[in-house]
């Protein structure tokens, strides 16, 4: 445990040393919410806290798992590591620490905008089932977010991200609420993983019951990524390393 807390100590410190990173990924969520949030907040406020709340995160997993691990693969610090006595399990659990500190901020950075701004009101019961519901899809686009890390050429990391990442978020019905999605894109979105989410976190921020079936299929994707990320570190293991 000591030697990823190190090691997590040490990525969130070389990334602080980068503001074109650590800014944009605290404060992107909240300014994207002034944008197209802010404007539909007066009778969706609960849902569009759990919406933007949604986004920092996912801007933390796909950011700094898919780009960062897919531009790490590259670099001679990346050949060291794998010299050493450490497991890629405790790198990627001081990743995982590293950036829950960036999602709680970014977070942190919503909920200023947010509650000032609408009259969002949540109960202390719908706060704990909306931080469920985070944790829990948090989880699954994390093992996302590594797996485009250890598939992605580190020159496609980040273009391949950013639309996954805006498509996945507007599709998915993060930026306006599930209401705000025009018709033909909600065929789509049932099915996206970001959808899932949203049903999660949107039931939660409002009160209503969870719908089991969401969870098992958000559950399914969980552990598609999880697979899909391993074999990607394998498959870049046998590759890099014979």
């Amino acid at each position: 445990m000591s030697l990823a807390l190190a090691h997590a100590r040490a990525q969130t410190v070389a990334l602080l040393r980068y503001p074109s990173f650590s800014v944009p990924t605290l404060a992107l969520p909240a300014v994207f919410f002034a944008f197209f949030g802010l404007p539909r907040a007066r009778h969706h406020a609960s849902v569009l806290l759990a919406s933007y709340c949604a986004y920092a995160v996912l801007s933390v997993a796909f950011f700094q798992f898919g780009v960062g691990i897919a531009q790490e693969r590259t670099r001679p610090w990346e050949l060291y590591l794998r010299t050493l006595p450490v497991g890629v399990g405790i790198r990627l659990c001081a990743r995982a620490l590293s950036a829950s500190l960036f999602a709680a901020a970014s977070l942190v950075v919503v909920l200023a905008v947010v509650v000032p701004t609408t009259d969002v009101s949540l109960s202390p019961r719908e706060w704990l089932s909306l931080a469920a519901a985070l944790v829990a899809g948090g989880a699954t686009f994390i093992g996302f977010g590594i797996a485009l890390g250890y598939w992605v050429p580190a020159r496609g990391a980040l273009p391949v991200a950013n639309i996954l990442y805006l498509s996945l978020a507007y599709v998915g019905g993060l930026w306006t609420g599930p209401d705000g999605v025009p018709r033909a894109v909600a065929r789509i979105s049932v099915a996206l993983p970001t959808r899932l989410w949203g049903n999660l976190l949107w039931a939660a921020a409002t009160g209503a019951p969870w719908r089991a079936t969401d969870g098992l299929v958000l559950g399914a994707y969980a552990l598609a990524f999880a697979l899909l990320a391993v074999w990607g570190y394998r498959r870049d293991e046998g590759q890099r390393f014979r």
